[in-house]
């Protein structure tokens, strides 16, 4: 008889290899044909409500890396949150208005913008956005995202503009909203004003000068003819020099150099005489900054005054302590200007041009004006020094090109007006990582007006009207009436229609005797767009609430979306929009380097998904510590694909052996479990209770390696290989194989619900192999709670001894099988001697210990020859004299016992002939 057939070896269609590239799409399919979502929705109903609110992506471009990190870590939230007592649904959005789609069109599409209507242009914008919301929407789904994808939020819709509108109509209303000329962050690429959300810093070189101001009128504390020196990396603002600003406590001093006096502050000395290496500089006088308030300069070469100023915002960090001061190109100049009642002046047009009011340098960008003018400075012998200097300068994030100060007439919010509002809130919130807390109220509580007029055409315009005396009118009706108008027909009437169609009808005013009114051309700052989501969506979706559980973007949106969503809904509600705000890092190369196309280190999330699987690039996101930076690379990948090739091995290997297992009749109660299968869900409770708690945390690194190690350690190296000596070779209901089975049917079905999270694809595919299972899918069932085995104290201090024992015998038979006394464990015969009582009572009270340390034979005793030191107990490992059994390969003495069946042990004998001989 071939005995290899009376054996219960595993069975099972599950494919060891996932084939992850060309079934993932099959199984997305399958999903949205069962419409899977809507039915979780609907199990889940009635539920305690969870949102995770979605931050818009921009609608341009393909995806990439940082995006699927992105959207994967907020699938696992909301995956995890509907299986373990909530309801959880998830609508994406996406954000489409902005500078990116102008220029895509005009750039990429070769749009002939002039040639048409700004309402004919908008339209235009409006297609390629939603052609790429299409496009990117069909990207996230093969990422295995689950979500509403057939109702997403989209900021161009009729629905969300009228939202925004009745937003900024509540920010007016309460006075939070103005308009004024301020010096704002202007972009002469974009031809638009910028918010600091708008802004990133690269290095930049820049000149560096000295220019002197000479005194025409000392007021009694100078002579007359003494020159201030002023420092600046920024020429081309020469021209729109109105004064210069002292610190009103600072002391200064009049410094006599080769027959010049100049005037600089005390502090500052030693480092203007090194930079303008002044031999032998003679103080003649010192005053404090105060009481130069008032005097009067002569600029270098306009015929005007430049009048000296006390601001507190002089500092003697860097240059001379007398700050040039020109109010229409920087904040601090404008306000200290404004308080001496100065008029702003600046002569740079919408493209960074001079205009007419710089004579001389009419038509010059400014930045090549920097050279023009310090040439001018020169020759009339105001320029002291010229040298460079690459710093840190402000640049736009869309462009990539500098920006300028620039005073132009701007809609803004008041953030002052309520700042104390916000940072009251911010300490509110939970902050994941701790540190965004800091962050983000230190922005808010340096921040000035938000700028939110943009002089673009693709946006939500500012629903403004202006009567015959230019006084801007904004009323409740008015608001109103204009939300309900882009709610009907969208915001591109705005363009359509003349001003007086816009109002309400009747609509009159003290501005308008005749019934004239015009409208404004600006439309809104984008982050106002994305920012007002949750009136449009937390507020406006029966199935969401405001505020939401959670918002998750990446670190950069501090200054973006969590700050401008915060800023609107405290304005409007009182409240911040999100109760835990959680961030992530950006994604790098394996070497740590931002990924570029010219660096050719760019990872695809289409073309990962393509070779290895959208579950390989899930594992990956969970195998991180998100809210840092983090790597990725093919090296990486590969590392993560090993640990799934793990995971999906020992599910198949669980699956194999359940094959003849029926839960409804083969499940044995936990009371009549063997020892170590109670044991082994003991552990299986302290993993589930470890994964739930990281789950609650945002934490999925340590679930990766939870479940990985579980895996790895509990399972394949114990659990699942002394097993085989039990499932393979007793009888099919034999009791101590029935009680592995319903161990490795728990364990099963528990691990493969914690992951169905982080690898739904796997998880669903598995579960269609698991006997017994009644949903149609994993994702349609809940994730258990941990429970308490029977008598787990005892049973885990018993069982956690002898795996530190087992590590000893496992050291002693590799060492045997070094020096060549064994071959394979189960040609072992071991004697153990332990070292203390807890040892010997553990390992004495223990039935079938043999099998679980995998060996033929194991004896206790309390002493034995050439035995080694170990740390629980002195082991000897010899060769068993016994022969092998051909069925179970354990060497045994009784070989030959039973005539039936003399080349198997008694054991194997008396299985064969009970079931397998007629």
């Amino acid at each position: 008889m071939d005995y290899k057939d009376t054996l219960l070896m595993p069975k099972t269609e599950f494919p060891m290899r996932g084939n992850l590239p060309n079934k993932e799409p099959k199984r997305q399919e399958h999903w949205e044909e069962t419409n899977l979502y809507e039915k979780v929705q609907d199990r889940t109903k009635g539920r305690p409500l969870f949102i995770l609110h979605d931050g818009p992506p921009y609608a341009n471009g393909d995806l990439h890396i940082g995006h699927a990190l992105n959207k994967i870590l907020k699938d696992f939230i909301t995956r995890y949150k509907s299986m373990t007592g909530y309801h959880a649904p998830y609508v994406p959005g996406w954000d489409t208005h902005g500078l990116p789609i102008e220029t895509a069109l005009t750039k990429k599409k070769k749009v002939k913008r002039k040639e048409m209507s700004i309402a004919e242009f908008r339209q235009l914008c409006a297609e390629y956005a939603m052609g790429q919301v299409d496009s990117q929407r069909t990207q996230f789904k093969q990422l295995g995202v689950r979500g509403d994808w057939d109702n997403p939020y989209i900021t161009l819709t009729k629905d969300y503009e009228a939202a925004q509108i009745r937003v900024f109509g509540e920010m007016a209303k309460k006075g939070y909203i103005y308009k004024g000329l301020k010096p704002v962050y202007w972009s002469p690429s974009s031809e638009s004003a910028l918010a600091e959300a708008e802004i990133e810093y690269h290095d930049k070189r820049s000149p560096s000068i000295y220019v002197s101001f000479e005194v025409t009128d000392g007021k009694g504390l100078l002579e007359g003819g003494e020159k201030f020196i002023i420092w600046t990396t920024t020429p081309w603002t020469i021209p729109a020099n109105l004064g210069i600003s002292l610190h009103p406590d600072l002391q200064y001093d009049v410094v006599e150099v080769n027959d010049e006096r100049y005037v600089i502050a005390s502090a500052l000395l030693e480092a203007v005489k090194e930079q303008l290496a002044w031999e032998n500089p003679k103080v003649i006088k010192t005053f404090k900054g105060q009481e130069a308030d008032k005097i009067v300069t002569k600029h270098p070469f306009y015929d005007r005054d430049s009048l000296i100023m006390l601001g507190e915002h002089v500092t003697t960090e860097a240059g001379t302590g007398c700050v040039h001061t020109a109010p229409g190109h920087g904040e601090d100049d404008f306000v200290v200007a404004k308080s001496y009642g100065i008029e702003v002046l600046s002569p740079v047009d919408d493209k960074g041009c001079f205009t007419s009011e710089a004579p001389g340098f009419e038509g010059l960008f400014y930045d090549k004006a920097n050279k023009v003018i310090t040439e001018k400075l020169e020759e009339v012998g105001a320029l002291l020094k010229l040298s460079f200097i690459t710093h840190s300068y402000p640049h736009d994030w869309r462009t990539k090109k500098p920006t300028i100060f620039r005073a132009t007439s701007q809609w803004f919010a008041s953030i002052k007006d309520f700042r104390q509002n916000i940072l009251d809130e911010i300490k509110r919130i939970n902050w994941y990582p701790s540190w965004g807390e800091t962050r983000l109220y230190n922005m808010v509580r340096d921040r000035e007006d938000w700028c939110i007029s943009r002089q673009r055409t693709w946006g939500v315009p500012i629903p403004v009207f202006y009567g015959e005396d230019n006084t801007p009118i904004i009323t409740d009706e008015t608001i109103e009436h204009v939300s309900e108008l882009f709610h009907e027909h969208g915001s591109n009437i705005w363009f359509e229609w003349e001003a007086k169609d816009l109002l309400p009808e009747g609509f009159t005013s003290e501005h308008s005797s005749n019934g004239n009114f015009t409208k404004e051309t600006d439309i809104m700052d984008v982050w106002f767009d994305s920012g007002s989501s949750h009136e449009a969506v937390l507020k406006g979706r029966e199935d969401h609430k405001r505020p939401a559980d959670v918002y998750l973007e990446g670190s950069d949106q501090y200054r973006g979306w969590f700050n401008s969503s915060l800023s609107t809904a405290v304005a409007v509600t009182g409240k911040a929009p999100y109760e835990n705000i959680i961030s992530h890092g950006f994604v790098l190369d394996g070497n740590g380097r931002k990924m570029s196309k010219s660096l050719g280190n760019v990872m695809v999330p289409s073309k990962v998904q393509k070779q290895l699987g959208a579950d390989i690039l899930r594992l990956w996101v969970s195998s991180v510590d998100y809210q840092a930076d983090v790597r990725i690379s093919n090296d990486i990948l590969k590392q993560t694909s090993e640990a799934y090739r793990k995971i999906r091995n020992t599910f198949r290997f669980m699956l194999a052996n359940l094959a003849d297992f029926d839960p409804n009749t083969d499940h044995v109660p936990e009371a009549e479990l063997e020892e170590v299968d109670r044991y082994m869900l003991h552990r299986l409770q302290q993993v589930v209770r470890d994964v739930r708690e990281n789950y609650d945390k945002f934490e999925f690194s340590p679930i990766f390696h939870q479940i990985h190690n579980f895996c790895a350690v509990d399972l394949s190296s114990f659990y699942l290989d002394f097993a085989k000596d039990v499932l393979y070779i007793e009888s099919k209901d034999n009791k101590r194989r029935r009680s592995i089975q319903t161990g490795y049917y728990e364990i099963l079905t528990t691990l493969v619900k914690l992951l169905t999270p982080i690898i739904p694809h796997t998880a669903d595919e598995v579960w269609e192999y698991i006997p017994g299972v009644e949903a149609e899918s994993v994702q349609l069932t809940d994730i258990p709670n941990p429970e308490e085995i029977s008598g787990y104290k005892v049973l885990a201090e018993k069982w956690d001894h002898f795996m530190k024992v087992r590590d000893d015998v496992l050291k002693a038979l590799e060492e045997a099988r070094n020096d060549k006394i064994i071959g394979k464990s189960l040609e072992a015969k071991i004697t153990i001697v332990p070292k203390d009582d807890q040892t010997k009572e553990v390992l004495q009270t223990m039935e079938h210990l043999h099998q679980y340390l995998i060996v033929s034979d194991v004896v206790i005793a309390d002493k034995a020859a050439n035995a080694k030191a170990y740390k629980y107990a002195d082991i000897s490992v010899e060769k068993h004299p016994g022969e092998k059994c051909e069925r179970c390969w354990m060497a045994s003495n009784t070989i030959g016992e039973d005539k039936d069946h003399p080349e198997l042990c008694t054991r194997c004998a008396d299985v064969v002939k009970e079931h397998y001989t007629a």
